[in-house]
This record gives structure tokens, sequence and C-alpha cells, in this order.
């Protein structure tokens, strides 16, 4: 099956209906030639009604991070996006639900056999680290702190969300030792 095939797939997938409180939204970036994929949480409400990925304050701090600007970010040729869920999963107590587990079972692998030109991967928050680092054992904090032992083609970050940033506060190492060494690693990738 073509990329293209699958997306539209995954456009039309009404699977976790019943467990959406505001519906099915699948949403995604990706195209073949993509050479860094950002495997993220989920949608936030922004996204949602927008239909546009990381378009909010995350999306903000996440592109600064990478020191790219949103022309390059919302590129598909050079950026993909793959949540570990594609729809908004609703609000919770203390920020939004968790990303449906259903859809990455459903989708994930296959997407990710398709996107074969990845050169970088900026693997965002626990849940995606579980998916792509499940060897690591660690808590967040744990696996961003040791990025280096997971080779120069995946980086563990933390969400971009201003929810972390009492996070941020805490571990201010992220921004100054990490932050750099992500930028240069998105130019030499984009290069």
């Amino acid at each position: 099956m073509k990329l293209i095939e699958t997306v539209d797939k995954v456009q039309a997938c009404d699977v976790c209906s019943n467990d959406l409180e505001l519906g099915p939204r699948p949403m995604l970036q990706v195209h073949e030639g993509a050479r860094i994929l950002i495997s993220s949480q989920a949608p936030g409400i922004k996204a949602h009604r927008s239909g546009v990925l990381f378009d909010d304050a995350s999306g903000e701090r996440l592109r600064l991070w990478m020191g790219i600007d949103p022309t390059t970010f919302y590129d598909p040729l050079q950026v993909a996006i793959l949540p570990m869920g594609f729809c908004y999963p609703g609000k919770g107590t203390s920020g939004d639900l968790p990303p449906l587990k259903r859809c990455a079972e459903t989708w994930r692998q296959t997407l990710l056999d398709q996107l074969t030109h990845v050169k970088l991967n900026l693997v965002i928050g626990g849940y995606a680290q579980q998916w792509h680092l499940p060897q690591s054992g660690l808590n967040l904090t744990e696996t961003v702190k040791r990025w280096q032992e997971f080779g120069d083609n995946i980086m563990p970050l933390p969400h971009p969300s201003p929810r972390n940033n009492i996070w941020l506060k805490k571990n201010a190492w992220f921004e100054t030792e990490i932050v750099p060494v992500l930028q240069t690693r998105v130019r030499n990738t984009l290069a």
C-alpha cells in the first residue's frame, strides 16, 4: 500500500469515535520525502478546531527549540508529524487525556514503515518515548537527560506545552545543553 492510500484510510478512521468527546478528526503530516519525524502525543483542542497540528503555544516553543520557521515546520517534504493518537482525546482533570492506544496499535507501524527517508526522529513526551524507546525503562526526565545513548537519529524531548514550564525551570540544562544540539541536528538534517 502506498503512503497516500494509508493517509486516506487514517483520515477516514472512526474506530475511536465512541471514545472521543468531540468526535474523530484524525490529523497527521507525512510525505515519503520527509527527513525529520516529530513523534508527538496527540492534537490539542486548538489543533482539533483549526485542523493544524501544533497550532498553539506548544508549536511555537517546539519550532523555537528546533530553530525553524513555520514554513519549514509545516512543509511535509521536510517535516513529518505523526502523533501517537491522531485525534484530540478530550480534556482530563489536569490537562488533555492521553492519546488512545488503539490509534498507534492500528496505524503507527504501517506509517513508520513508509517514512523511509527520515534521518531524525524527535520523540516528544512520555507516550511517544514509551513507543519508540521502550528498552530504556526510564522516566521522561532521565530519558531526555540520556539523549546521547539513543544515537544520532533519535532525540527524546519533553513536551513543549506551557504546562511543562515548571519542568523546564527545574531542568534548565535542557534549554542550555540540549536545545543547541537539537538545532544543529535539525539544521544538518535539512541541509
